[in-house]
C-alpha cells in the first residue's frame, strides 16, 4: 500500500478525491489517500504552496512533493524540502492557456474591442491579415511553446524568447539581454509566459518597454510580477504600449484602489487564463506515483536552482 498525504488545503479535498482514486486505480497502484498521515509513513505528498505544511524534514520516508499546481516559486526556496520537487504539467491547464491566449490574441488582432466600442457608429475596419501580426511569447516552456504552435497554424509570425537558448520547429527563437531587445522591438502583441524567479522580475520594465514598436499590446497570464505596474502605466499613458490585457498580479485579488481598474486602455481578467484540472491533473499525479513505485525517472523534476 503506498500512503499518500493530501497536503493541498481542505478546500480541495472535496474536488481531487475523486478523480485521484480514479487515477490511481487506472494507473494499478493501491494508494492510501488521506489529509492526515504520522510524517514517518508517507510516501508521497500531494502538495499546493499554501497548505500548511512547510516542514519537510520529519517525512523522511517521502519519495517525491507532487505540486498540483504549475507554479513552485513559493516553495523552491524551502530549505527543508530535499525530496524531488516535481510541478504540475496538465494537460488540461495548458489547453485552457492556448485558449485563452488565443482569444485574447485574435481579440486585438481582429480590433474586436474598436468594434464593441463603436456600436453607434458605421466605421468600417479592415484588420491585416495574421502573418501581418508579429507575436512574441516570453517564456518557452510547456505553456509557451504549446501557444506558439496554436497561433503559428493560424499564420501568425511568432517569435519566443527564453533565458537559455532554445531551437524550436517555426519560432524565431531569442535569448539572453540582447535576443530580449531583438524579441520586443518587432513584436505587435506580447505574451508573457515566463516563471516567477528573480532573473525573470521587472522583465518588462521602463527600459525594456521601450523597445516595443509604437502600439503594441501585452497580454499577461503569466505572473504578476514580470511587469514593473508604474512603468507599465507610463508606457500606456505616453508610448509605446497600446493597451494591455492583464490576469495576473503581484497582490490578488487585485486591490479595489489599483490603477489598473480605472485605466482605460487596460483589461483586468481574474486571474482565470488557466486553472488546473482536477481531472487531468490527477492523472499527472499518478503516473509519477507509478514511476516512482517503479524505479523509474520522475516527469517534470524542478531544478532548484533556476527556480523551475
Amino acid at each position: 500500500m503506498i500512503n499518500a498525504l493530501f497536503a493541498a488545503g481542505p478546500d480541495r479535498w472535496d474536488t481531487y478525491v475523486s478523480p485521484l482514486k480514479a487515477a490511481f486505480e487506472g494507473a494499478g497502484l493501491e494508494v492510501d489517500l488521506r489529509q492526515d498521515f504520522a510524517p514517518e509513513e508517507v510516501d508521497y505528498i500531494i502538495y499546493a504552496p499554501h497548505s500548511d505544511l512547510q516542514d519537510f524534514r520529519p517525512y523522511t520516508r517521502c519519495k517525491a512533493v507532487l505540486n498540483l499546481w504549475a507554479g513552485v516559486e513559493k516553495i523552491t526556496g524551502n530549505a527543508t524540502l530535499t525530496q524531488p520537487l516535481c510541478r504540475m504539467v496538465d494537460p488540461g491547464l495548458t489547453q485552457s492557456m492556448v485558449e485563452w491566449v488565443t482569444g485574447h490574441v485574435l481579440r486585438y488582432h481582429l480590433e474586436i474591442d474598436r468594434s464593441v466600442a463603436l456600436q453607434d457608429r458605421w466605421l468600417p475596419y479592415v484588420p491585416p491579415l495574421a502573418e501581418e501580426r508579429p507575436v512574441t511569447i516570453l517564456g518557452l516552456g510547456e505553456l509557451g511553446q504549446a501557444c506558439a504552435t496554436a497561433l503559428t497554424r493560424l499564420g501568425f509570425p511568432v517569435s519566443g524568447w527564453s533565458r537559455t537558448a532554445k531551437d524550436l520547429p517555426g519560432l524565431s527563437c531569442h535569448h539572453g539581454t540582447n535576443g530580449l531587445r531583438d524579441a520586443l522591438a518587432s513584436a505587435q502583441i506580447v505574451v508573457l509566459l515566463l516563471p516567477d524567479t528573480p532573473q525573470t522580475a521587472n522583465i518588462l520594465d521602463s527600459n525594456s518597454l521601450g523597445w516595443l514598436p509604437q502600439g503594441a499590446r501585452i497580454i499577461n497570464p503569466g505572473r504578476g510580477p514580470l511587469i514593473d505596474d508604474a512603468a507599465l502605466l507610463t508606457a500606456l499613458d505616453n508610448g509605446p504600449v497600446d493597451h494591455a490585457t492583464l490576469d495576473v498580479f503581484r497582490v490578488e485579488p487585485l486591490p479595489e484602489d489599483h490603477p489598473y481598474w480605472a485605466h482605460p486602455r487596460v483589461t483586468v481578467t481574474p486571474h482565470i487564463a488557466a486553472e488546473t484540472r482536477p481531472l487531468t491533473a490527477s492523472r499527472v499525479i499518478a503516473e509519477n506515483m507509478r514511476r516512482g513505485e517503479a524505479g523509474e525517472a520522475f516527469l517534470y523534476v524542478v531544478d532548484r536552482d533556476r527556480g523551475y
